[in-house]
């Protein structure tokens, strides 16, 4: 709403890295009083729901070393400059698991910190799964295991907060309201 705009007065950047880039912004405020916003700019990512024919979750189990431990998550990667999020969502099943989908379906997308980032998710339901011969290797600093987990497995590993990151838990969610429908 515009209500509620803030007026970019001057954008500075701050760090140029792989993944991000960070600006300080000094904006006008809604009440005319000026502030300043830190905001991370992220190309967005997709995430997959990738069901097997016996109705598994296939998960990833990966280092993540700002919280300096291991996550089970549902594999997810992000988007190249460019690229139509399905592709990504096709390479990024294909890199991580070793799998295609004979069928993907658009879900939705969420973003993931929006006081601070522009980061979106795209999450995708992969069906009718199957192994490819010669699969594309993960990104070459990246150490993933693969696992499959029925819902009920992977609820109760969100309880012991094996499962803790925002896709996951929004992905399972959404498989615990299709199967109450």
């Amino acid at each position: 709403m515009k209500k509620f705009e803030e007026k970019t007065i001057r954008s500075k950047p701050i760090f140029n890295g792989k993944i991000i880039t960070v600006q300080v912004d000094e904006v006008e405020l809604p009440d005319g009083k000026r502030s300043k916003r830190e905001i991370v700019h992220h190309p967005g990512a997709v995430a997959l729901i990738a069901l097997t024919e016996e109705n598994k979750i296939v998960m990833v189990e990966q280092y993540r070393k700002p919280l300096e431990r291991s996550l089970l998550e549902i594999p997810a990667g992000k988007l190249e400059t460019g690229e139509e999020p399905a592709v990504t969502a096709e390479r990024e099943l294909e890199e991580e698991t070793g799998y295609q989908a004979g069928k993907l379906e658009y879900i939705t997308s969420f973003y993931t910190s929006p006081g601070f980032a522009n980061e979106i998710i795209h999450i995708y339901l992969a069906n009718q799964l199957s192994k490819i011969k010669n699969p594309a290797k993960t990104d070459e600093d990246e150490f993933v295991e693969l696992t499959e987990l029925t819902l009920e497995e992977a609820v109760d590993c969100m309880k012991n907060k094996r499962i803790c990151d925002a896709k996951t838990v929004y992905a399972l969610q959404y498989l615990q309201l299709l199967e109450r429908k």
